[in-house]
């Protein structure tokens, strides 16, 4: 069972905004979704860009590089929902984040 680490308080994300953050080695992108935190692997299927960078539009999030986006929620590519990006679950206790990778 993986443990949950906490990565940030919730002020450090502001509403439409992500952070990549180091859990266990891996690179993180969280994003909070109008209060709402999600969190997925930071590289971008189609040439490795950073997702933690990238740009917020409600559940959404647009690679930074070349434009493609993801659905936070579930992963999935909006131009093939075939191609995801591995989420992971997150939970907010007080004003602590913390995601379980």
């Amino acid at each position: 069972m993986a443990q949950l680490t906490r990565i940030a308080g919730k002020s450090e994300i502001p509403p439409g905004t992500g952070k990549v953050v180091q859990v266990g080695g891996q690179a993180v992108a969280v994003f909070n979704c109008d209060g709402a935190f999600y969190a997925m692997d930071n590289t971008c299927k189609h040439r490795g860009g950073p997702l933690g960078e990238g740009t917020i539009s409600g559940t959404s999030v647009s690679c930074p590089w070349h434009g493609w986006e993801y659905d936070v929620t579930s992963g999935a590519c909006h131009m093939d929902p075939a191609i995801t990006v591995q989420t992971f679950p997150v939970t907010v206790q007080g004003d602590d984040v913390l995601v379980s990778v």
